[in-house]
């Protein structure tokens, strides 16, 4: 698409007359006091987008039929009537009667470049049977002769007959002198075969860090499954990847962001090098999605990281880093997640602790100090109340830092008393709806009755006046934000078991999950004076679908099509035929 046309303030007053005069308005309208004027003032429209009903996220001004931008910021919402008379020769008029428009959907909560490295990896999403995992193994290896470590990710031990975890044995009878290391659907489990171990000197006598677990047989040797802090006992001898790798990473992600009609993501955790990537995209102009990015903290150095301010970006720029990732505890599918009792379906396990509570404050106030937003991954209920208790001292002590704006990263198991707590502090709730749809498979079994009640608890949240920021975790689940919109206003699979929902008292209305992918996520990133409404002075960022959400009934939402991305008035995506 061409770029935007920037007009003198003399041009805007002919090209305004010209407009007039060409016949673009009648006579009659010409007679109407001040409209000349107004049109002279304003000036034409860059971009006109048209479709069969728009719903702006503006509680004063809900509904449009379209809207008309220039140089990137909407000039005017409203009737077909009232855009068009911003229409010039030179005006993009996108004109799609049969579609739903909507603020530009942005994921709170997900990871860019892994979702790349998916791409290119052994993908076991979905896969039922270790049989399948082997067959997937040995046709990677023999698509990739040689000597390299053989990656791969998403297995999920609850999908397989018995749901245990593995062993090294299944990957050892496919790659018996080739190291294959596979991540956890979670991320926070790692499964080795025997080789991938001699490589990385890990045997017997290795102990696991305080922040992980090597499960082990009953004579003590490593299995080849390593949980959360004892996964870089592996990984530190994975080759790490390449500048041209990452680049590579995350141009594919991006296109398969933009065609689900995601304008925005909250990238959570990166680490210098994938920084820097992200800095030199931008500046070429490669970097069309909005990335707003979390740090992954470097362990023992967390203090120092934050001692500086992060980078003021500008109005211009798609990439910004404003904001670290920490971690308290793990997951809940691999039995990290800390809770305050032992786990239903294993009493000798309470998950585990990643990161010193006082660190965790002493790092909360350097970053309050120095204008960086901390985003703490939490997901079991004495993890969440361990991340407010740092954050409640922190605020405290640094009593000059107004609209901090903490974040907690899923809020999965959280306890009633502890809603308040968020809502009095003022932290925001980052969570993720598609993950109770996926996890209730098993959620009852680890949590038990009356604890599970406060998992994924988004409509305590919302009652609570909590600030809610939605997102997906991709690749951990589907990038589809439609996938995520559904989950939480049904609380079900997507065959739509079970009936009514799984604890449905939790459901939100699709207005509520809109607001959580769109205004909820845009506060989240301290952005809402310019993303997440339909509104005068906003970004033109909208995400464009062939049938009206509100219109259509919760199925249907897994079947939409996404029409088109448009991102500060370029089209960013546009679906072949549409």
């Amino acid at each position: 698409m061409a770029r935007p046309i920037e007009w003198s303030a003399l041009a805007v007053v002919l090209l305004g007359a010209s407009v007039c005069l060409g016949g673009e308005f009648s006579a009659a309208r010409l007679k109407r006091p001040g409209r000349a004027l107004r049109l002279q003032a304003e000036g034409p429209a860059d971009l006109i987008v048209l479709a069969g009903r728009v719903w702006t996220g503006d509680p004063a001004n809900p509904w449009a039929e379209g809207l008309a931008a220039r140089d990137g910021a909407i000039v005017k919402v409203g009737s077909r009537e009232d855009v068009w008379r911003f229409k010039h020769p030179r005006t993009i008029v996108i004109d799609r009667p049969g579609s739903f428009a909507m603020p530009g959907l942005i994921d709170a909560h997900g990871h860019v470049e892994s979702l790349g490295a998916s791409l290119e990896q052994v993908d076991l999403r979905g896969v039922s049977s270790l049989d399948e995992v082997a067959r997937r193994v040995k046709a990677r290896i023999e698509s990739v002769p040689g000597d390299s470590w053989i990656t791969g990710g998403s297995w999920d031990q609850s999908l397989w007959p018995g749901g245990a975890f593995p062993t090294a044995a299944v990957l050892d009878a496919v790659a018996p002198g080739r190291p294959v290391w596979l991540s956890r659907v979670d991320g926070h489990a790692g499964w080795a075969n025997s080789e991938a171990m001699r490589k990385a000197g890990v045997g017997r006598q290795t102990v696991a860090p305080a922040d992980g677990q090597i499960l082990r047989d009953p004579d003590g040797q490593p299995t080849g499954v390593f949980v959360d802090g004892a996964m870089g006992l592996v990984a530190r001898v994975v080759p790490p990847s390449k500048p041209d790798d990452l680049k590579r990473r995350i141009l594919a992600a991006q296109e398969q962001i933009l065609a689900a009609g995601l304008t925005g993501v909250h990238d959570a955790g990166i680490t210098p090098a994938v920084a820097q990537v992200y800095r030199d995209l931008d500046r070429s102009g490669q970097l069309r999605l909005r990335v707003y990015a979390m740090a992954s903290l470097p362990s023992g150095h967390e203090v120092e990281f934050v001692s500086r301010p992060p980078r003021k970006a500008t109005p211009a720029d798609r990439f910004e880093l404003r904001a670290i990732k920490i971690f308290i505890d793990g997951a809940m599918g691999s039995r990290g997640a800390l809770l305050f009792q032992p786990y239903h379906d294993e009493p000798a396990s309470k998950g585990l602790l990643l990161i010193d509570p006082k660190v965790l404050e002493a790092t909360t106030v350097a970053a309050l100090r120095n204008r960086w937003q901390v985003a703490t991954h939490a997901i079991g209920d004495r993890g969440n109340a361990l991340v407010l208790d740092a954050y409640a001292a922190a605020l405290k002590a640094v009593p000059e830092a107004h609209d901090a704006r903490l974040r907690v990263e899923h809020a999965q198991v959280i306890r009633k008393e502890d809603v308040r707590r968020f809502a009095e502090l003022g932290i925001i709730a980052s969570m993720q709806p598609s993950h109770a749809s996926d996890d209730m498979r098993w959620a009852d079994a680890r949590l038990g009755a009356g604890r599970v009640d406060g998992a994924y608890a988004w409509r305590w949240f919302q009652g609570a006046k909590v600030p809610l920021a939605f997102g997906s975790d991709f690749p951990v689940e589907i990038v589809n934000p439609f996938w995520g919109i559904y989950a939480a206003i049904t609380r079900a699979d997507a065959q739509g078991k079970p009936p009514g929902g799984w604890h449905p008292e939790q459901r939100l209305s699709l207005e509520e999950a809109l607001r959580g992918f769109t205004a909820g996520a845009a506060y989240a990133a301290f952005a809402e004076d310019r993303l997440g409404i339909i509104r005068n002075g906003m970004q033109a960022d909208l995400t464009l679908v062939d049938r009206d959400l509100f219109r259509a009934s919760p199925q249907e939402l897994l079947k939409l099509r996404v029409v088109m991305t448009i991102i500060a008035g370029h089209v960013a995506f546009e679906s072949p035929g549409a």
